[in-house]
């Protein structure tokens, strides 16, 4: 178990800001660890794999690649997953799954691609425990085993994460279309606010909804492992000797910074919606750094700075946009009268992330740039949005642009620099900008998950 081969897959996008991550996490040099469209692989211990689901905060699973071998149709599937030895994996008391993604695979059903692989696991169990098999369990399974096919190659791996790790274990309270911690995490790390621990800026999220991205900042500024309240599907496993567990949690549990009593904060949330302030509260409560996070309810178009940062501030949002919800409040309030003639209703005063978006969304964006440059001078601001004309709405040139995959939806995290001084003329549409072409999440060889 010294030598292991792991894959671990992240948004499209993230791949760049993961192998630093995952080298930082496990000591490992550039011979060991290979960016790969998808997400990174490694060549790591059994330790490494408890290292990096307990702190990785940008994969979304660490899978251990146990066979690697060409095929022409399901007899060779099946071939391959019977000489596999699972059972030094996980015994006959554990659940499994099978899931197969393909590219280019000349398979007619993943289904039965699928179901193939597990009868070959479950046959091998049946001739080495007399008789016994391990069940299938296709919602809650104690081990997860994906298969991955291109056009003449099977890769069988072994999740060793169990519930994707976005899951951080906190976020029980959400709204609509949340944004997953670790796309939430992938934002920081770009826009680099954690890179000066010594001196690090204030931070606020003026649509914070349930709290995400605040929250991570915050546990990251406080070095909370981002797995330390959840569990893992390793744990279960035969190669995990739960002494050797227990001291790694200790250890990440030793090394929790928390700011001193009365030490102001510098990590702030707002959203219009009061009851998504009451969410993110209690998130971060969960999350543990409840006093390290300051929450206010109030529109984005209307608060203030927070605070009034001695060398500038952050600001990092993930506004409604596009396939997700429309932006709600002032903009919002003013067209429903101007449009409607009739005074707001009731759900206009709930939160960013309530009802669809509508084509007056640049409205919102246009007010929101008006607002930042008038009362934020000296902050940078850093948006995720799926919008590539944002900048003409909102008359801003932005100094850096950063591709991300939300999901399905192919985004754009934009840094703005708010300096003091005019609202500049709308600058030509994004979609007019010549642009590196980016690959569809889906098109690289890894396995989606």
């Amino acid at each position: 178990m010294n030598s292991l081969q792991l894959f671990l897959p992240c948004a499209a996008g993230v791949e760049d800001y993961l192998l630093p991550e995952v080298q930082r996490i496990t000591g490992l040099g550039e011979a060991d660890v290979a960016r790969q469209r998808g997400g990174v692989a490694v060549r790591a211990s059994w330790r490494d794999v408890m290292l990096l689901n307990l702190h990785s905060r940008l994969a979304q699973r660490v899978l251990v690649l146990l066979s690697f071998t060409e095929y022409r149709n399901e007899k060779d599937l099946y071939r391959a997953a019977s000489e596999v030895a699972w059972e030094i994996w996980f015994s006959v008391h554990e659940s499994i799954k099978v899931e197969v993604t393909a590219q280019h695979s000349p398979l007619t059903s993943l289904n039965f691609a699928a179901l193939t692989i597990k009868d070959a696991v479950c046959d091998r169990f049946r001739e080495r425990a007399q008789g016994l098999r391990p069940d299938v369990n296709t919602q809650w399974p104690d081990v997860r085993i994906y298969t991955h096919l291109t056009t003449d190659s099977c890769s069988l791996y072994i999740d060793t994460s169990g519930e994707p790790l976005f899951k951080r274990g906190w976020r029980t309270d959400t709204g609509d279309a949340p944004l997953k911690e670790t796309l939430a995490a992938a934002m920081l790390s770009a826009c680099g606010w954690l890179a000066g621990d010594d001196d690090l800026q204030p931070l606020y999220d003026p649509c914070c909804g349930s709290g995400t991205i605040v929250i991570e900042a915050a546990q990251m500024a406080c070095h909370i492992a981002a797995g330390s309240r959840r569990q893992f599907a390793f744990e279960k496993y035969i190669p995990t000797q739960k002494h050797v567990w227990d001291a790694i949690k200790q250890e990440a549990s030793n090394a929790e910074l928390m700011p001193s009593t009365g030490q102001k904060p510098i990590i702030f949330g707002s959203d219009v919606a009061h009851r998504m302030v009451d969410f993110a509260q209690r998130n971060a409560e969960r999350a543990g750094v409840a006093g390290v996070i300051e929450f206010r309810g109030g529109d984005a178009l209307q608060r203030m700075p927070p605070v009034i940062p001695t060398h500038g501030g952050v600001m990092v949002l993930n506004p409604p946009y596009g396939e997700r919800l429309d932006v709600l409040g002032v903009a919002r309030t003013e067209r429903h009268h101007h449009d409607n003639d009739a005074p707001p209703t009731q759900e206009g005063r709930f939160g960013a992330r309530e009802l669809p978006q509508t084509e007056h969304g640049g409205e919102f964006f246009s007010q929101l740039a008006s607002h930042w440059k008038k009362n934020y001078p000296g902050w940078t601001a850093w948006i995720l949005t799926s919008d590539l004309k944002l900048p003409n709405k909102m008359r801003l040139k932005e100094s850096r642009r950063v591709p991300f995959w939300n999901g399905p939806i192919e985004c754009r995290l934009l840094r703005f620099d708010m300096v003091a001084g005019k609202m500049a003329k709308p600058v030509l549409s994004v979609s007019a900008r010549a642009e590196p072409e980016e690959a569809h999440p889906e098109s690289g060889t890894p396995p989606p998950v």
